[in-house]
């Protein structure tokens, strides 16, 4: 069976996530949140993952409560 993805493809997210979380202020939160999510599960150093675990706890402080919680119920149902 052939891999679906080249094998690039999980440092070529990192990279895409990095771009976006170096330029926030032209990002919604949501592109922002995925990057945090992926900087977060894949960083390279622990720094880079705590760093993206911070980012989102900014991100996620600022969307209203109703908003969040659909967004959360969304992603359980998955």
């Amino acid at each position: 069976m052939q891999n679906r993805f080249p094998s690039d493809w999980p440092a070529d997210r990192v990279a895409e996530a990095r771009a976006v979380i170096a330029d926030v202020v032209h990002h919604s939160d949501q592109m922002i949140r995925l990057a945090c999510i992926l900087l977060a599960r894949h960083g390279e150093t622990a720094e880079e993952r705590a760093d993206a675990q911070r980012l989102l706890a900014v991100v996620d402080a600022r969307r209203p409560v109703q908003r969040a919680q659909r967004e959360d119920q969304g992603r359980a149902e998955r």
